[in-house]
């Protein structure tokens, strides 16, 4: 028998077999909670119910044999997992419908469809991932171009008070959302170039070494960079993300803590400036300070109305939530994009909440663990910059909406309403799951020895 016969043998056929069982079953929890909504909202199952879910079935089918041929050796768990969060934040959003004509499940589901074939098409495309690595310094010009596209006169607008959406016609789009992607990339090549410098301890303070004073500046950079977003676009959400995913990069580069300080100092000083030099962003902290304050609750732009408005939902929906179609979500402004979050904890409650945020840990797990088991510098780094982005971006909106820290306008992934940001983050998994079936797939000879005892067996 030839290498190639050898080879073509299907030796990942029980771990696809088991991830198509997950998948399918990520799929029966989602029609569950779909009949639910409509049972607990009308007393019946929705109309369109059989449609949804063979759309939904079909879709994600379509992603698992993409996998299935492209990365064969992929983690099993990602796809899964990010299916069901994907799939309740349809139902959210068509529950959400029901009651509000700004939310709708079908254009939703139009958008996930795209994001399927975005995850598709960097399957096929993407043959190695480390080919990224080439394009460090293309990728970070392509970021930093789309930060400033919403900058630019006639083409960027400003939407409830933030400049970060680029319009042409009636189409439109947050370029922000790839920025982060292409930003990502560019950190993880830089800092594998650069991380043997950066790790260099100059003077100790206490218990930490400081960093060479003439090393500071790519950290710097990228705070003006921060800065600039929260002052110009007024996004606080992006700006912070950005700067976070730099330091955390950085640390998993050098494992040197005081870049960890060293960072938290810097954001937490040019907020501090910003806030008192700039109205919209010391408003973001009148509102985290005094969110119950009158005069804050009544204001028309700017004010903690729609904050409150989530906190008293899940408030009101407790331990175990109001159930699915029973609560009041369309009393929450933006309660199907920015506040899905709250939404989901009124008709799910506290029990729901802490289910889908271990959902979203599982997803992010396995993002590290993909970054631990990488066989190269870019790999790692690559793979725990996007796992990173992911977690951090969870805790911002769940920060926010709960009051810890102040709003920021950032999405939940994968549920909010919208498309941006469900392709840009369709893509990180494509990501995450390529460098998956490189970091686990088997030296070559272990391929064969493996698919000639399968062969003997038979």
């Amino acid at each position: 028998m030839s290498a190639v016969d050898v080879a073509a043998v299907p030796m990942t056929a029980k771990r696809r077999g088991a991830q198509l069982v997950m998948l399918s079953f990520a799929v029966a929890i989602v029609m569950v909670a779909y009949a639910n909504v409509g049972l607990g909202h009308d007393g019946q199952v929705p109309a369109g119910m059989l449609g949804y879910g063979l759309g939904l079935a079909g879709l994600m089918l379509a992603a698992y044999l993409v996998l299935a041929k492209f990365a064969p050796w992929a983690d099993p768990l990602i796809l899964p997992l990010v299916t069901l969060v994907n799939g309740l934040g349809l139902v959210m959003i068509y529950r959400i419908e029901l009651d509000s004509d700004l939310a709708s499940a079908g254009n939703q589901l139009f958008w996930t469809a795209l994001g399927i074939v975005m995850f598709s098409v960097t399957l096929i495309v993407l043959r190695d991932h480390r080919a990224l690595q080439r394009m460090t310094y293309t990728a970070g010009f392509i970021g930093l171009g789309l930060l400033i596209l919403p900058l630019v006169p006639g083409l960027g607008r400003e939407i409830n008070g933030a400049r970060i959406w680029v319009g042409v016609g009636g189409f439109s789009i947050q370029p922000g959302e790839f920025a982060k992607l292409a930003l990502v990339v560019f950190f993880a090549g830089y800092l594998v170039a650069k991380r043997d410098v950066l790790a260099l301890a100059g003077r100790r303070l206490l218990f930490i070494d400081l960093p060479r004073a003439r090393d500071l500046g790519p950290v710097l950079i990228t705070w003006v960079v921060s800065v600039g977003v929260l002052v110009l676009e007024k996004d606080l959400g992006t700006s912070l993300l950005l700067f976070g995913a730099f330091v955390a990069m950085l640390y998993i580069a050098t494992q040197r803590t005081s870049w960890v300080l060293i960072g938290l100092l810097l954001f937490l000083g040019g907020a501090i400036v910003a806030g008192q030099l700039f109205s919209h962003v010391g408003a973001r902290f009148d509102v985290y300070l005094n969110p119950s304050d009158p005069a804050l609750y009544d204001r028309e732009f700017g004010g903690s109305y729609q904050l409150m408005q989530g906190l008293f939902g899940m408030g009101s929906g407790g331990i175990l939530g109001s159930g699915l179609g029973q609560g009041y979500p369309q009393l929450i402004p933006l309660s199907f994009s920015d506040f899905i979050f709250a939404a989901t904890g009124e008709e799910l409650g506290l029990t729901g909440l802490m289910a889908l945020l271990m959902v979203y840990a599982l997803i992010v797990e396995r993002g590290l663990r993909t970054s631990t088991a990488a066989r190269d510098p870019f790999s790692k780094l690559l793979a725990g910059g996007l796992s990173f982005t992911l977690a951090w971006q969870v805790f911002i909106i769940v920060g926010g909406v709960t009051n810890l820290i102040p709003l920021t306008g950032l999405v939940t992934p994968f549920m909010s309403q919208g498309g941006s940001a469900l392709l840009a983050n369709w893509i990180i998994i494509a990501l995450l799951v390529r460098m998956s079936d490189a970091a686990r797939r088997p030296p070559p000879q272990a391929i064969q020895d493996e698919g000639l005892t399968q062969v003997f067996q038979r």
